[in-house]
């Protein structure tokens, strides 16, 4: 097992995102969108075969294992952190979470992340923290004036730049977020788990 390794996927937002690095340094990354009516995260296995068989590599390889925990699709939260625990747990190998909401405060120079939370309310990140499913009012009040990443269902409330128009790799940013804190981080797989602001929908 080479540590210096990351395999890093996210399918949390509005499509699957996958990176590859070694020693820091980006070798592939991916983007796979919804298809033929299939969520996304229905081709996370799939990706994360293709992704390492391009760069040579077995699931042996990998040192440490980076996903998004959220928030973001309930269905994709749990796909991409079960998937992630199970391969961390199989393989001996670290493991490490990040918020969708720092992963997207890193786009565009953000001082404010909002997020569609529904029921009238956005999961706020404001002041490098996570505030939590706050009403989208204050949510208002408390962006005024900064400079937000948001996404396209909060647009029209809130301003600023929907994450959804970037052409961006995601899972670039979540890769780097994660090598950064792997250097002191414990990368517990065992500690991975979904960031779930509010509970789950009933059956959802």
């Amino acid at each position: 097992m080479a540590e210096n390794i990351t395999l890093a996927f996210d399918t949390c937002l509005n499509k699957m995102y996958l990176a590859l690095t070694k020693n820091g340094e980006l070798l592939s990354s991916k983007v796979v969108e919804n298809h033929d009516e299939k969520y996304h995260s229905a081709f996370l296995i799939s990706s994360i075969k293709e992704i390492l068989k391009e760069n040579g590599m077995v699931p042996k390889d990998i040192g440490l294992i980076a996903t998004n925990i959220g928030p973001g699709s309930f269905t994709g939260i749990r796909a991409c952190t079960t998937v992630a625990r199970v391969m961390a747990q199989q393989l001996g190998c670290r493991a490490i979470g990040v918020s969708s909401l720092e992963i997207l405060s890193r786009l565009n120079g953000a001082e404010a992340v909002v997020l569609d939370a529904r029921k009238n309310k956005g999961y706020l990140y404001l002041d490098g923290k996570i505030k939590g499913a706050v009403d989208l009012q204050e949510v208002k009040e408390l962006v005024k004036g900064k400079n937000i990443v948001t996404d396209d269902a909060l647009l029209a409330i809130v301003g600023g730049k929907s994450y959804q128009s970037f052409e961006v790799n995601l899972g670039e940013i979540l890769v780097k977020l994660a090598n950064e804190r792997a250097k002191t981080d414990v990368c517990d797989w065992k500690q991975l788990k979904p960031l779930y602001i509010q509970p789950p929908p009933m059956g959802g």
